[in-house]
């Protein structure tokens, strides 16, 4: 069967949906974060770095939801601010990991409450059952996608 062609208005459309809650969540996350002097994608590294060990940077960037030439110059920065060092893999001599500094681990404490703050304000806005519900539909479409 054919699908129609009429157009839907533009807040129906998933990608718009998505994307409009995306940037209100990202632009109230960044105003929180800018006292620390770190944007979203800075708290992603951090975070990331904090639990997981060994991820290449090809690797880092895709969790971190960064194309890689944007993410060398982020982590040039934070290598430059004593946030992380760079690293030489154990497991592959070719392969740079990143660790954080001390410094990097202090502030990952602080910058993780803002973050932690929001989502529990998402969570409480939405009830439980319903965020957990639009989470695992998220995390279903990202999986088709």
């Amino acid at each position: 069967k054919k699908m129609t062609s009429s157009p839907l208005p533009l807040d129906k459309y998933f990608s718009y949906a998505v994307a409009s809650t995306h940037r209100k969540l990202h632009v109230n996350l960044n105003k929180q974060l800018n006292s620390y002097g770190i944007q979203v994608e800075t708290w992603r590294v951090l975070e990331t770095l904090d639990q997981t060990t060994n991820l290449t940077m090809s690797d880092l960037a895709k969790v971190v939801l960064m194309n890689p030439p944007a993410l060398t110059k982020m982590v040039d920065r934070m290598v430059s601010d004593g946030l992380v060092q760079r690293q030489i893999s154990r497991e592959d001599q070719r392969q740079v990991t990143l660790v954080l500094t001390n410094m990097g681990l202090d502030l990952v404490q602080n910058v993780r409450q803002p973050a932690i703050h929001q989502n529990a304000t998402v969570v409480e806005q939405l009830g439980p059952e319903k965020a957990a519900l639009i989470h695992e539909a998220l995390e279903s479409l990202n999986k088709l996608l």
